[in-house]
C-alpha cells in the first residue's frame, strides 16, 4: 500500500494570530523613505493623507517582530485559510528528479490568489478608520479582484485603475471586479491629470503598474474620505502576506522536512516576502542556511539588471522616494501576460535583503514560464497563473540541477494563484504565438539612473 502523503492541512485554530515583521530582525534596516521635496526621512504621519493610519504605522515599524492580526480579519481568513501545502509528486516524476518539491497552494482563496491576505487587512483598517472610498491599481487583475471582494465585505466603495493591456487581455478579471461592485477604469485614462499627461506624450501607451498607481493616488488625494491601497511593493503588504510562510512552516514540520530553497515569483515582492520572510528569520538567527530565489520576468529584470537607488514608486512621482532596485519609474515593460510582474522596482525590504546577499533573483523568459506552467498543469492538475509560472520555472531549474548532481534537496515554492481566467494567454502559448521580450542594455540605460537627479 502506498501511504505517501500528498497534502498537509492545518486546522482553523492553527491560523496564525500574528504577522511576522522581518524589519525588526534585519541586521541592516531598510533605508528610510524620503520626502521628494525636502529629501528628509518620512514619519508615519506623513503617509496618513494617502494610506490608512494602521498600515502607515506598520510600514515604518522596525521594532516589533510580531504584529497582531485583528480578529475581524482572522475571521475572514477562515473562509479559505489555512491553505494546503502539497507535495508535488507528479512534477517530481515528470522531471525525474531526486528533489522533494512542495508548493503552498494560495490559489484556493475565493478570488484565486494570495492577494486577499492583504486586501482583507487593508479594507478592514480603512473601515475601522471611517473611510468610505478606496482607490487602487491592478496589473493582471488579481489584486483588484481581491480588494474588490474585501471592500464589498466591509462596505467600502472601490475604484480600480487596471493596466490597459491587461484590461484588454483579461476581460474576465474586469468582470470579477465589477461583480464585486468595483468601478474599473483602464489606465492610462483621461480621468486624471497623470493619465492625461501620459496619453499626451504617448497616445498608444498600454500602461504599467507605475502609471496605474499614479492615477489611483491622484484620485485618492482629490476625493473626500478616500484612501489608497497598494497590493505589493510596500512593507505592510509583505507583512500581511507572511501568513503564507507561517502556515507553511508548520506544514513542513508535519511533513518532517525543511526547505533547502524557497522560491516565489517576483513583481514587487508581496508573495515572495509572504512565503520567504518567516523562513528567512531562521537564517538571520543563524539556525538555518536556506536559499531564497525570486523569479522575475526577463522583460522586467529589476533584481538582476536594475540599480539600487532612490526612485519613485509610480510614474508621475506622487509617491515618496523609495530605496529600491529599479529600472526607472518611467520604464515601460513589454506586454507580457504576467501582468502582475510588470513593475519597475522591487520592494524596499527585498531590495535591502538583496543588497545584503540574503536572497537572489533569477530572470525567466515568457516561453520558459509557460512551458513550466503547462508541465505543472499536466503533472499536478492545476493550471497556474502566468505570474506563478515563473516560480514553477525557477523550481524546475533547481530540480533539474538536483537531478544532474544526484542531490535530494527540498524545494518549496509559492503557487500564488491559478490561471483559470488567463486561458487566452495559454491559447497563445500553445499556438506558438508568444514572444520573449528581453530589453537591451541600451533600453535599460535610458531609464536606469534617471533617479540620480533625485538624490
Amino acid at each position: 500500500m502506498n501511504d505517501k502523503r500528498k497534502r498537509f492541512f492545518l486546522a482553523e485554530a492553527d491560523i496564525p494570530s500574528q504577522w511576522y515583521n522581518i524589519q525588526a530582525d534585519m541586521p541592516n534596516k531598510p533605508l528610510p523613505l524620503l520626502n521628494p521635496k525636502t529629501k528628509q526621512p518620512l514619519k508615519a504621519e506623513d503617509l496618513f493623507p494617502i494610506f490608512n493610519e494602521a498600515c502607515s504605522l506598520q510600514e515604518l515599524d522596525t521594532e516589533h517582530a510580531w504584529i497582531d492580526i485583528p480578529e475581524e480579519v482572522r475571521d475572514m481568513y477562515k473562509f479559505y485559510r489555512p491553505t494546503p501545502l502539497v507535495r508535488a509528486y507528479g512534477l517530481e516524476k515528470a522531471l525525474d528528479t531526486p528533489a522533494h518539491i512542495y508548493f503552498k497552494n494560495e490559489s484556493v482563496s475565493p478570488v484565486g490568489s494570495h492577494k486577499l491576505n492583504s486586501a482583507l487587512a487593508q479594507a478592514y483598517y480603512c473601515k475601522k478608520e471611517g473611510v468610505t472610498n478606496v482607490t487602487t491599481e491592478t496589473g493582471a487583475g488579481q489584486w483588484g479582484t481581491a480588494l474588490s471582494y474585501a471592500c464589498s465585505v466591509f462596505g467600502l466603495e472601490l475604484a480600480v485603475y487596471m493596466v490597459k493591456i491587461s484590461y484588454e487581455q483579461k476581460p474576465y478579471r474586469r468582470s470579477m471586479m465589477q461583480a464585486f461592485g468595483a468601478q474599473v477604469t483602464p489606465s492610462p485614462s483621461m480621468s486624471t491629470r497623470a493619465g492625461k499627461d501620459i496619453l499626451t506624450r504617448d497616445p498608444l501607451c498600454n500602461g504599467s503598474l507605475g502609471t496605474a498607481i499614479s492615477e489611483a493616488i491622484e484620485l485618492a488625494m482629490t476625493t473626500p474620505n478616500c484612501k489608497y491601497a497598494l497590493g505589493s511593493v510596500l512593507n505592510h503588504v509583505a507583512l500581511h502576506q507572511t501568513i503564507i510562510g507561517l502556515e507553511a512552516e508548520k506544514q513542513m514540520a508535519m511533513a518532517g522536512e525543511y526547505p533547502d530553497k524557497v522560491i516565489a515569483c517576483f513583481g514587487g515582492g508581496s508573495n515572495f516576502g509572504g512565503i520567504a520572510f518567516p523562513f528567512m528569520r531562521h537564517n538571520l538567527s543563524g539556525e538555518r542556511q536556506t536559499e531564497f530565489i525570486a523569479a522575475e520576468p526577463a522583460s522586467c529584470p529589476k533584481l538582476t539588471r536594475g540599480k539600487f537607488e532612490y526612485d519613485f514608486g509610480d510614474e508621475s512621482g506622487y509617491t515618496p522616494l523609495l530605496p529600491m532596485y529599479t529600472l526607472g519609474h518611467d520604464f515601460q515593460p513589454a506586454n507580457i501576460h504576467a501582468g502582475g510582474l510588470r513593475y519597475h522596482g522591487a520592494g524596499v525590504i527585498i531590495s535591502q535583503l538583496l543588497h545584503d546577499g540574503l536572497l537572489r533573483g533569477t530572470d525567466i523568459g515568457q516561453n520558459e514560464s509557460f512551458k513550466a506552467g503547462v508541465l505543472f498543469a499536466r503533472s499536478e492538475g492545476i493550471v497556474p497563473a502566468p505570474e506563478s509560472c515563473h516560480a514553477i520555472a525557477a523550481t524546475v531549474r533547481e530540480a533539474l540541477k538536483c537531478r544532474e548532481a544526484g542531490e535530494q534537496k527540498v524545494l518549496l515554492f509559492n503557487l500564488s494563484g491559478h490561471g483559470l481566467i488567463d486561458m487566452a494567454a495559454y491559447d497563445r502559448y500553445l499556438a506558438g504565438d508568444l514572444q520573449d521580450f528581453i530589453p537591451s542594455d541600451e533600453e535599460l540605460h535610458r531609464t536606469i539612473g534617471q533617479a540620480d537627479a533625485l538624490q
